[in-house]
């Protein structure tokens, strides 16, 4: 087992190469040790090389609409007047503090990404 730092995109390619050979090896085996070590240090290069911006916060409210099946209507609860929800997903209107912490409580939407 020669483990190093990732460093260069080549290295990256390399490990990604190697954990799709050790993919399945049984834990506290040297290559089940082996595989765990890659991917962390897989992980921690992505995290730093190919970051993940958060999402639009009306993108998230709009996803969890989607798949909770609520309604516009349903909205008027968390957001206010219908035409207050209608301002607020064509972005016409900014999210209030009172807002996010009633879509965070009623549909459990991290707030960091309502905040945003």
């Amino acid at each position: 087992m020669d483990i190093r730092p990732i460093k260069t995109e080549q290295d990256y390619f390399s490990s990604i190469h190697r954990i799709e050979e050790l993919w399945g090896a049984k834990k506290d085996t040297p290559q089940g040790d082996e595989l765990d070590l890659l991917v962390t240090l897989v992980e921690s290069y992505e995290i730093k090389h190919y970051p993940i911006a958060p999402p639009d916060p009306i993108d998230a409210i709009k996803f969890r609409m989607e798949q909770m099946g609520i309604t516009r209507a349903d909205m008027v609860q968390y957001i206010g007047s219908q035409s207050r929800v209608s301002e607020v997903l064509s972005r016409k209107r900014k999210l209030t503090l009172g807002m996010i912490k009633s879509l965070y409580k009623g549909l459990k939407i991290p707030a960091e990404i309502l905040l945003a």
